[in-house]
């Protein structure tokens, strides 16, 4: 089996190599290509994970439904299908790209560092997840306007990127207009 490799990126957001995924987080990780998704439920719910307390990145935090990085020369959109797949059990109806071009960098409790741009998207599931267990320590369905209002409130902790996520999102990302893909970084399109 290879290893997972990210896309690392230059501050335009151009491919300038790879990298193995283990080997390029640590306490100063370059800037790479990666995603998030948010997920709901035909009742408009979203599914919110918290990840695997093992994982070496921000283990046993709260976030988005699933977040990932995609292999060289993957469409985005795949990678986005693959890795909820792989860590939810979940296949995907519609996905949608809202913010082609968020950023952002954090710091976790261990000192291990993210680094990405990070495209956001939404997307559709039905269904309850079946999740790895290396990837995801719990899981819930929450009526987004619930969440929103208590991520940006501060009464609900969640991970960095999830909280700058969730503050540039529309009010209703459901219904949203799509972003234009020709707006994703170069290295994603």
């Amino acid at each position: 089996m290879t290893a997972e490799q990210v896309v690392l990126l230059d501050e335009d957001g151009n491919a300038v190599g790879t990298a193995d995924k283990t080997a390029v987080h640590g306490t100063d990780t370059p800037l790479h290509l990666a995603f998030s998704c948010y997920v709901f439920d035909d009742d408009g719910r979203l599914l919110v994970t918290q990840r695997a307390v093992a994982k070496p990145t921000f283990g046993g935090v709260w976030t988005n439904t699933c977040c990932g990085h995609p292999a060289p020369g993957e469409p985005i959109e795949d990678a986005v299908r693959r890795r909820t797949r792989q860590e939810l059990g979940v296949e995907l109806g519609e996905v949608t790209l809202l913010l082609p071009r968020f950023r952002y960098r954090a710091v976790g409790a261990n000192g291990v560092v993210e680094h990405e741009l990070c495209p956001v998207f939404t997307a559709t599931a039905s269904g309850d997840p079946d999740p790895d267990p290396i990837e995801v320590e719990a899981w819930e369905w929450v009526p987004w306007d619930r969440f929103r209002d208590d991520v940006l409130s501060g009464r609900r902790e969640v991970s960095q990127w999830c909280r700058e996520q969730v503050s540039a999102l529309p009010a209703d990302p459901r219904s949203a207009p799509p972003a234009d893909p020709a707006t994703l970084p170069p290295a994603a399109r």
